[in-house]
């Protein structure tokens, strides 16, 4: 853990806390009810067919490199996995996307979605900030303004920034390299409508080729790499994502990623604090998902800077560098893995499969924890009121009153509703992961045996259920069985969730607000402050500590012991 690491931290900190307020004054002009712009009746119902521009790439325009249609499943798997926010990704993108399906299939999803989450955090505030009402806003007013206000113009001035730094934006054919050396590898056996050919198996057949030549990927990718990261839609135009050398150039553009994966997030609690009259509460909610993150940061830059105590005795010394791009080192790898897990986000620039047990563990409880710290644009807000309503009906059951929250009184229904949304997440989770381990599907579907094994199936069912994205890369997900079940926890996380945090509102809103007593529990301080992060570590740990013990802890345990399983 060297010193540049913690300049880079503080740094990075700093940035975010004078991001926070601008943005949250800039949310509350966006997001203003009862404003009113030319832009405002513009949106007509559209329909975004996805799933059939997967399926008829071949004849469709901007394909330089004529790449096939994508196949059933997995045109199902993307089409639910970008309409979600969740950008997993079953494929690699400059080998199975042309720019056509980029750009009007993947990329309008990008703002769509974003702009969806944040229109549901801002009905919840309001719901919280009146009384006595029964309306929440417009969905589509804010759906607009969101994309024509928010993201759009921020994605314009970064997309600029990120092709100064050195990121492409084009229209060209892929480049042809000649190799120094021809290599052997073995591929999938295609045939001639470019599908993958399988055996009785079900496993592909594979063929050996001599390659003499590489394709350098072009593209519009800065445009697409903009609303990805700012959206925390986190799907890599590429495969590599942000490790490769075109979607993240240099040092500035990844810390530049880093922040604006935050910035929207942190910015909505400023955004709480304005609506609600009570700006102590917004960052008192701001400083617990800040402890929450400098915590994870902390947890797995130790883990990876330490290393792997197997490696060490066969001489290896250092920490874990498998799977990280040595321009970026372990700090900012393990500083991105954290961002963009502690938000919806997804986007990599190294690989998480390959980090040390509990290096791998920070990414996959944040996950499951609801990707409350920051969070995605929206969801992590809405996700953390859901604990902060749990946390003020503990602390009202732990001083004998009525639990109320800004005045408002915390009902059975209330709570009902809050679990229910957890409860949402933890079953989708589970039961799918629960379902993979102890199908044929699923276990064939592993790159590792024992507790590793077990991670790679629970990360890839938290990622789907929790919108993320990112993977324990050595699971193979592209299969009908795997497609589906995903496509499946995918939609299950995004929209069931939205149904008890919408009907949440909905009771909220309706509420009279009574004024303070002597007895009313407060919102904001260092009281509050704790309780909410025991309730959300609390209830994360009792969700999914049995997976999580035979998983990454387990494997801790047996690293430490000089085992491999």
């Amino acid at each position: 853990m060297e010193t540049s690491g913690w300049i880079q931290f503080a740094i990075y900190l700093i940035a975010l806390a004078l991001v926070t307020k601008p943005m949250g004054l800039y949310l509350m002009r966006v997001l203003d009810p009862n404003g009113k712009t030319w832009l405002d009746p513009v949106l007509a119902p559209v329909e975004r067919f996805t799933y059939a521009i997967l399926r008829l790439q071949y004849f469709l325009p901007l394909n330089p490199q004529k790449l096939a249609g994508v196949s059933p499943d997995l045109s199902f798997n993307t089409a639910a996995s970008f309409t979600t926010n969740t950008n997993w990704q079953n494929y690699g993108g400059e080998s199975t996307m042309s720019y056509f399906s980029q750009m009007v299939g993947l990329a309008f999803h990008n703002f769509v979605s974003a702009a969806t989450g944040i229109a549901i955090a801002a009905a919840l505030v309001r719901a919280i900030a009146r009384h006595s009402a029964t309306t929440l806003g417009n969905f589509w007013v804010d759906l607009v303004r969101i994309t024509y206000y928010l993201l759009l113009p921020i994605c314009l001035v970064f997309a600029v920034f990120l092709v100064s730094q050195g990121m492409i934006q084009n229209f060209k054919p892929y480049t042809k390299a000649t190799l120094v050396e021809p290599m052997k590898i073995q591929v999938e056996k295609k045939n001639d409508q470019g599908e993958t050919i399988k055996g009785s198996d079900g496993k592909a057949i594979t063929e050996q080729q001599t390659v003499t030549d590489q394709n350098i990927v072009q593209g519009p990718m800065a445009s697409q790499v903009a609303i990805k990261m700012l959206g925390t839609n986190g799907g890599g135009y590429v495969n590599a994502n942000a490790a490769h050398p075109f979607e993240n150039p240099t040092p500035l553009s990844n810390f530049f990623q880093m922040l604006s994966i935050f910035s929207i997030g942190s910015g909505l609690t400023y955004y709480l604090g304005r609506m609600v009259k009570n700006q102590k509460h917004g960052w008192t909610v701001w400083a617990a998902m800040l402890i929450l993150f400098v915590g994870g940061v902390l947890l797995c830059w130790w883990a990876e800077a330490n290393g792997n105590p197997i490696h060490q005795s066969l001489g290896v010394a250092g920490g874990n560098m498998e799977g990280k791009e040595v321009r970026f080192g372990i700090f900012n790898s393990a500083l991105f893995a954290t961002v963009t897990t502690d938000a919806s986000c997804g986007a990599v620039n190294s690989m998480h499969d390959s980090f040390t047990a509990l290096g791998g563990f920070v990414p996959l409880f944040n996950i499951q924890l609801g990707e409350v710290i920051f969070g995605g644009v929206g969801a992590g807000l809405y996700g953390m009121l859901v604990f902060v309503v749990l946390a003020v009906f503990i602390a009202g059951l732990m001083v004998g009153r009525t639990p109320e929250y800004l005045g408002k009184k915390i009902e059975a229904y209330d709570v009902k509703m809050a679990m229910l949304s957890l409860l949402i997440l933890a079953i989708s989770i589970l039961g799918f992961s629960a379902w993979a381990v102890v199908a044929k599907w699923g276990l064939a579907g592993l790159n590792n045996n024992g507790p590793h094994g077990l991670s790679e199936i629970l990360y890839a069912f938290s990622s789907g259920a929790g919108n993320n994205g990112s993977a324990f890369a050595g699971l193979s997900g592209n299969t009908p069985p795997y497609n589906t079940t995903l496509g499946f926890d995918m939609l299950f996380g995004r929209f069931l969730m939205i149904v008890p945090i919408m009907a949440l509102a909905g009771s909220l809103v309706q509420k009279k607000v009574a004024p303070p007593s002597v007895g009313t529990f407060p919102v904001s301080g260092g009281t509050f402050l704790i309780l909410l992060l025991g309730t959300v570590l609390l209830i994360g740990a009792l969700n999914f500590l049995p997976a999580l013990t035979l998983g990454p802890i387990v494997e801790h345990f047996l690293m430490q012991g000089g085992k491999l399983f």
